[in-house]
């Protein structure tokens, strides 16, 4: 009876262990999924001066333009650490540097200059990587959520103060076309 319980307890055990490397695991994968996404958006808010001044050195009469793009890359750099005002930043940063290139598409002469041309082609691989990396973040944080949802695994994971993560997903205004009037 005594080797019943004692296997009984090695197996609880052994389960415990697994399920909550499981969880550290899960969410060690999905900071890092943060990390890359948080990579690639500084690249990004490093790329955004150049870009408008570059804009800026051709259509000098929006302002309003200009000024939005620096004001959500100033949001977005001050977001710091709080994920969910990051995410919604970053949401309304996107949004703005579409505005931005809608009036660079106005612009004949600045569509062909080199510059200009380079800053677009880097922003669009930083764009690229940033959906990548937000792929990647995702898919960790659905894996990380089933786990802590899950039955018994739920148990353990409140136990240990797991909690559920945030998806990156884009705010319904980044979703629209920029509106640009002349």
């Amino acid at each position: 009876m005594a080797l019943i319980i004692i296997a009984a307890v090695a197996v609880i055990a052994l389960w415990l262990m697994t399920t909550y490397n499981g969880l550290v695991r899960l969410r060690n994968m999905m900071r890092e999924g943060w990390s890359g996404i948080d990579v690639q958006l500084k690249r990004r808010s490093d790329l955004v001066p150049n870009l408008v001044e570059t804009v800026k050195g051709y259509a000098a009469h929006e302002k309003e333009t200009f000024q939005n793009v620096t004001n959500a890359r100033a949001a977005a750099i001050n977001a710091g650490n709080d994920q969910s005002a990051r995410l919604q930043a970053e949401n309304a940063l996107s949004g703005t540097l579409r505005s931005l290139f809608a009036v660079a598409e106005s612009y004949p002469e600045l569509k062909a200059n080199t510059n200009f041309l380079e800053l677009q082609q880097q922003l669009g691989t930083i764009e690229n990587d940033i959906q990548m990396a937000r792929r990647y973040y995702n898919g960790t944080v659905r894996n990380l959520n089933t786990m802590i949802q899950k039955f018994p695994a739920v148990l353990i994971a409140r136990h240990f103060g797991f909690t559920e993560a945030p998806f990156f997903e884009a705010d319904e205004d980044s979703k629209q076309n920029p509106k640009v009037a002349f």
